[in-house]
C-alpha cells in the first residue's frame, strides 16, 4: 500500500473508531438475556405491562384488541396468552411489521390470519394496509399497544402506533399504551425530518434519536393534533415504574431480526443508512447494523471481511453469498457512552471510499426517506464533515427539545 493511501486510511479508523482489529465474518454475537433488566442494584425497572397487572380495571368488562409482538411479555409469558388466563376478552390482534412473532424480514409482507395457539384473528399492520379501518376495530372498546422501540424515527412501530391512534380517533375506540424503556432514550440526536419526506420510515417531524418512549411520544402526537384533521385519540399511558431518561436499559427480547443486541441497537441509528445505499448494512450476517461494506471496496482499504448468506429475518440480503469488504465496529468500542448519538463517519468515511459515487445512494430515493430530507445526501456528496453537518441541525434540536419538555413522563437525561 503507498504512503498515502496508510495515511489516508488511517485517518479514517480513527475518525469512525475502527481501529486495526480485523476479524472473522464467522464470529458470533450473543443476544441478551438479563431475566430482570435493571440500572441500578437496588431498583428494577417495571415495564407498563407489569404495572397493569397490579390493577386490572381498566380493561374489565370490555373488549380488547391488541397491537403487539414478540416483545410484548410479562417475564416469560406473552401479553396475550396472560389475559386470555385472566379472563380479559380479546377479539382481535393487530401485527406490526415483522409480525405478530416478529420473524419476518424488513419489508416482507405479512398476511393476514390466525394465531395457532389462541385461535384468535390476526390483522396485518403492514405493507398496504398499515392503517385499521372500520371493520377492523368493530366490536372493540380499546386497543392496547405493548410494543418495545429502539427510539430511533426510521424504526417503524412508531409509525404503527400513529396509524393505530388514528384510526382508533375516528372510530371512538381508545387506546392503551403500556410503556416501555427506550434503549436510546438518554439523547437527542440528529436533523428533524423535513415534512415533505414524510413517510411510514418517518411520519413526523422529530430527529433521528428522539429521546421518547412510545408512551411520551404517543402523547406528543396527540397534544401536537399530528393526527389526520387533527383528530384526537382517547389515550392512556400505563407507565414504567423506576426509569428515568438517565438509565440504560438491556432489552431481553431483540426488538426486531436484525437488532438481536445492544450493540446492534445503538449502532443502528448510524448504520441504518446504509440502507439506502448500496453498501451492505450487515443483514445476512451474525452482527446485522454492526458490520457493513461492499464487493467493490478495495480490500486494502478495509479491516473486515464477510459473506452475507440467507437466514431468518434475511432470506434476501444484499450481495448474498459475495465477499464484501469494510467493516466491523461490533468490537470497539465496548463503552456504549462513546456511541450516544448519531456517527456520521461511518457514512462518510465508506462513501469516500467507494469507487462509484455516481451509484453510492439507490436511485429509489430511499435514503432520502430515511434522512427526512435531501440535505445529508447533498452534504456528503459535497465532502463536508460530520462536525458542520452536526452543526446545521442544532437550532431544529433546540426546538425540538422545548416541544418534547411538555410530554416527557419520566426524569429526562438532561
Amino acid at each position: 500500500m503507498e504512503m498515502k493511501q496508510f495515511i489516508y486510511l488511517y485517518s479514517i479508523f480513527c475518525i469512525c473508531g475502527l481501529g486495526f482489529q480485523a476479524c472473522s465474518a464467522q464470529e458470533s454475537t450473543s443476544e441478551n438475556g438479563s431475566a430482570v433488566p435493571s440500572t441500578t442494584e437496588d431498583r428494577a425497572i417495571r415495564t407498563g405491562a407489569e404495572v397493569l397487572m397490579d390493577d386490572w380495571s381498566v380493561i374489565q368488562d370490555v373488549h380488547v384488541g391488541l397491537l403487539v409482538n414478540q416483545t410484548s411479555r410479562v417475564g416469560d409469558q406473552h401479553l396475550v396468552d396472560l389475559l386470555l388466563e385472566k379472563g380479559i376478552s380479546i377479539g382481535k390482534i393487530f401485527a406490526p411489521e415483522h409480525g405478530f412473532r416478529g420473524d419476518a424480514d424488513a419489508g416482507e409482507h405479512v398476511k393476514d390470519g390466525v394465531d395457532a395457539k389462541t385461535s384468535l384473528p390476526i390483522v396485518s399492520l403492514y405493507g398496504s394496509h398499515k392503517k385499521p379501518n372500520t371493520e377492523d376495530l368493530n366490536g372493540l372498546d380499546v386497543v392496547i399497544f405493548d410494543i418495545q422501540d429502539v427510539g430511533a424515527r426510521f424504526y417503524t412501530y412508531i409509525s404503527s402506533l400513529h396509524y393505530l391512534m388514528e384510526a382508533c380517533a375516528e372510530n371512538d375506540v381508545k387506546v392503551l399504551v403500556l410503556d416501555r424503556p427506550n434503549p436510546n432514550g438518554d439523547i437527542v440526536d440528529g436533523n428533524v425530518l423535513d415534512m415533505d419526506y414524510s413517510s411510514f420510515v418517518g411520519k413526523h417531524a422529530i430527529p433521528i434519536l428522539h429521546g421518547m418512549t412510545v408512551g411520551e411520544y404517543a402523547q406528543m402526537i396527540n397534544g401536537e393534533y399530528w393526527l389526520s384533521d387533527s383528530v384526537l385519540c382517547e389515550l392512556e399511558v400505563i407507565s414504567c415504574e423506576n426509569y428515568t431518561h438517565k438509565d440504560s436499559y438491556s432489552l431481553p427480547i431483540k426488538p426486531s431480526p436484525n437488532l438481536p443486541n445492544d450493540r446492534a441497537i445503538r449502532s443502528y441509528p448510524s448504520t441504518c443508512f446504509f440502507e439506502g445505499t448500496v453498501i451492505s448494512e450487515g443483514r445476512g450476517t451474525v452482527k446485522p447494523f454492526q458490520v457493513f461494506g461492499a464487493p467493490n471496496i478495495d480490500v486494502e482499504l478495509t479491516s473486515y471481511v464477510f459473506v452475507p448468506q440467507s437466514m431468518p429475518g434475511a432470506k434476501y440480503p444484499k450481495f448474498k453469498g459475495q465477499e464484501c469488504f469494510g467493516f466491523d465496529i461490533s468490537h470497539v468500542p465496548n463503552d456504549f457512552e462513546e456511541q450516544k448519538g448519531v456517527n456520521l463517519n461511518y457514512l462518510i468515511s465508506v462513501y469516500a471510499l467507494y469507487p462509484d459515487k455516481d451509484k453510492f445512494f439507490l436511485e429509489n430515493g430511499f435514503f432520502d426517506k430515511l434522512a427526512g430530507g435531501t440535505q445529508l445526501r447533498e452534504d456528503i456528496i459535497a465532502g463536508k464533515t460530520a462536525e458542520t453537518i452536526r452543526a446545521s441541525w442544532q437550532d431544529d434540536l433546540i426546538a425540538f427539545k422545548l416541544i418534547r419538555s411538555k410530554y416527557l413522563i419520566y426524569l429526562d437525561f438532561e
